[in-house]
């Protein structure tokens, strides 16, 4: 005689913030394994700050962000005790087990666009995964600005008024 049980079903239950996204539901009781006990949640921002940092460590990036925020960013970078927002230029969907990104960058005059958008997706999609655990289905990169090596240089060039 053969007894058949009933497959455990682990719920997963929705997480009260919305910008938090439930990864793994986890089981409860001294029988399952250490591992599925409990569950684990991601934040929105956990994975625009690991796509920000990750788009900037491609060379060819200048910065990051559409024109408004890059000056506000200027602005907030010279406030004393601010901090770098590597988060500006990054938009994120996160679902339960996957991730959809869209990345506004600004590339350096000389470098081919194509070369740096390839690179910053291979290394988003490398680093999102390997940190958070999602999938990333997809990283948009639009390119809104090219830096020039003039852009770096005071607009004011003449002689000093006074002495």
């Amino acid at each position: 005689m053969t007894t058949q049980t009933a497959p455990v079903a682990t719920q997963v239950r929705p997480t009260k913030d919305p910008a938090t996204t439930a990864v793994s539901g986890g089981a409860t009781g001294a029988d399952q394994p250490a591992a599925d006990r409990g569950r684990t949640s991601i934040a929105d921002v956990v994975v625009v700050k690991v796509a920000g940092i990750a788009a900037r460590e491609i060379p060819g990036v200048h910065d990051m962000g559409g024109g408004l925020s890059r000056s506000i960013g200027a602005v907030r970078d010279r406030v004393p005790g601010g901090r770098p927002n590597v988060g500006r230029g990054v938009k994120v969907e996160v679902g339960e087990r996957q991730t959809a990104i869209d990345l506004d960058l600004v590339v350096e005059y000389g470098v081919s666009v194509m070369d740096v958008a390839q690179d910053v997706r291979e290394n988003v999609i490398s680093a999102v995964e390997r940190i958070t655990g999602l999938e990333v289905v997809e990283v948009n990169v639009i390119v809104n600005d090219v830096h020039l090596p003039d852009d770096d240089e005071p607009a004011h060039t003449g002689e000093a008024r006074v002495e």
